[in-house]
């Protein structure tokens, strides 16, 4: 008779929590790092949770943060599970083998959503398949929306970035007993959850606190303060309150999520607008985080793993029909590009040249892709030769349009790929020897810094995960890049219509600003 393995439990600083094991992996869910940060502690930094006594049950995912849900376009396409509470401030545990004697590399996930949608619950971050490789993965809920990143003149700022770096310092302190070594932590994270990194590794308050880190399709930035002012503001008017978070603490949070629902559709990765962001805050975020990372000493000894996927834009602009509007659009698209992104006419002269089969839709994605992800992450590789490795996703969905669009890799990554909700954005048929290979190199990374390609240096190696078989290529992207290197900057416009960056004048121009609305307001996924 084979014996039951008994639930496994693991003593934590706040106390003791059960688990269970699944599939020989023993699985923890919804223990809190921090206490519930509503009642006074809303808009407040986190506090550490009130300890318990005896063991507390940790088998199911804890509450969300308060978040709206995606529009229908991009529901289709994108999962966003809600479990309803005020315990948030949540995180979970797969481990091959609790207990202290383990030493096992530890990866700690932050999700993507804009800042404003997503959990640690989504079926495609199941931490499964790297505990069976031997990783202890941790992910991670925190504060989101207004509620995380909402600016205000009487609280202090980023307080989902504080969650974050609270999750941290958790980890540091209690991952030894799940198996994990605490001078091996990987900080992984996907486009909000990569910008996050970026922040978290420029923060002096994280020194200490990761070893690696990998930045998917998200570059260190920090939002300016007058955008996420704009939001609030029109938040405030919205709700006929004062812009502070005493006023915005008394208002019901469904209301609120309404009201940011409502704001946030005037903003759109392709011609920006206010929208929630990390800002400098003089504290936490001390200095802009690219700054930090590629003039300064932030971070010193960390070494990175930063890559994007090649049609980044298409899941911005493919629900809801936008990319046959871009191209519909013709040069008023380029023009609303050119703005965004405060280039003349010969960066989009000179991606013609190198792509002249392509569209307007094509032009225009790929330039803001350059302008808000390539660019910034080649600077940051180039900053950290010799301890850097960039890579590009290249594998396009067998839905149609999306190509290898932006967060397809995430159910390679995580080896989830049967998942229904991987196959909502990738459809039938994905490779299961591209998601060995992709996962295989994340493990490796995690464990010794090596993902088995050529670390960055003056020719420029990228790792091509699924266009032909997996290679490395040596400046793929020198090119386009090249081409802003070249550009004359345009300074930005100072009077703004509904878009930062797209000068108020001119119907035409008023016109594609509109047109070009992303619905549900996913700046960046």
């Amino acid at each position: 008779m084979t014996a039951v393995q008994a639930d496994p439990v693991v003593s934590t600083p706040y106390g003791s929590v059960r688990g269970r094991y699944e599939n020989g992996v023993a699985v923890f869910r919804g223990i809190p790092y921090a206490a519930p940060p509503f009642g006074p502690l809303r808009f407040r930094p986190p506090v550490p949770p009130e300890p318990w006594d005896g063991v507390r049950e940790a088998v199911a995912f804890g509450p969300t943060p308060p978040k709206p849900p995606y529009s229908e376009a991009f529901a289709q396409y994108l999962s966003d599970p809600v479990v309803p509470g005020d315990d948030c401030l949540n995180l979970n545990v797969w481990t091959p083998e609790p207990g202290p004697a383990a030493r096992l590399p530890v990866m700690v996930w932050l999700h993507g959503g804009a800042l404003t949608r997503g959990s640690s619950g989504v079926p495609v971050y199941d931490g499964r398949p790297f505990a069976r490789d031997g990783v202890v993965l941790v992910s991670v809920n925190y504060r989101l929306g207004v509620e995380g990143y909402g600016y205000f003149p009487d609280a202090p700022a980023n307080p989902g970035l504080r969650d974050q770096l609270a999750a941290l310092n958790w980890v540091h302190a209690s991952i030894a007993a799940f198996g994990g070594d605490p001078d091996r932590v990987t900080l992984f994270g996907q486009s909000a959850g990569a910008i996050s990194i970026g922040a978290l590794l420029a923060a002096p308050q994280a020194h200490g606190l990761v070893r690696r880190a990998i930045l998917q399709s998200g570059p260190p930035e920090a939002a300016e303060r007058d955008k996420v002012r704009r939001m609030v503001r029109r938040m405030a008017t919205r709700l006929k309150i004062p812009a502070t978070a005493a006023a915005f603490a008394e208002v019901d949070p469904e209301l609120l999520l309404r009201t940011q629902a409502e704001v946030g559709r005037l903003s759109s990765p392709v011609v920006g607008g206010p929208a929630f962001g990390i800002v400098v805050d003089g504290d936490l975020v001390p200095r802009d985080p690219p700054a930090a990372l590629t003039e300064g000493d932030a971070a010193a000894g960390v070494e990175l793993m930063l890559g994007w996927t090649r049609d980044e834009y298409r899941l911005w602009l493919v629900p809801g029909g936008l990319l046959e509007r871009v191209d519909r659009l013709g040069a008023v698209a380029l023009a609303g590009a050119m703005a965004r992104c405060r280039v003349g006419a010969d960066v989009p002269r000179g991606y013609r040249a190198l792509h002249p089969k392509a569209g307007t839709a094509e032009i225009v994605g790929q330039m803001v892709t350059d302008h808000l992800l390539r660019l910034p992450l080649h600077r940051l590789a180039d900053a950290r030769p010799g301890s850097s490795y960039v890579y590009e996703f290249a594998w396009p969905s067998t839905l149609p349009d999306l190509g290898a669009c932006h967060a397809l890799e995430l159910g390679f990554v995580f080896d989830t790929g049967e998942a229904p909700e991987s196959r909502k954005l990738a459809g039938e048929g994905a490779p299961q020897e591209l998601a060995d290979e992709m996962h295989r190199a994340w493990v490796r990374f995690a464990a010794d810094g090596d993902p088995g390609w050529q670390a960055w240096d003056d020719t420029h190696p990228v790792r091509i995960f699924g266009d032909g078989g997996t290679h490395t290529a040596h400046g793929p992207r020198d090119a386009e890049l090249a081409l802003w290197a070249a550009a004359q900057p345009r300074e930005p416009a100072v009077t703004t219509d509904l878009a930062d960056g797209v000068p108020a004048r001119g119907t035409e121009m008023r016109s594609v600003v509109r047109r070009l609305r992303l619905p549900g307001a996913v700046r960046r996924h």
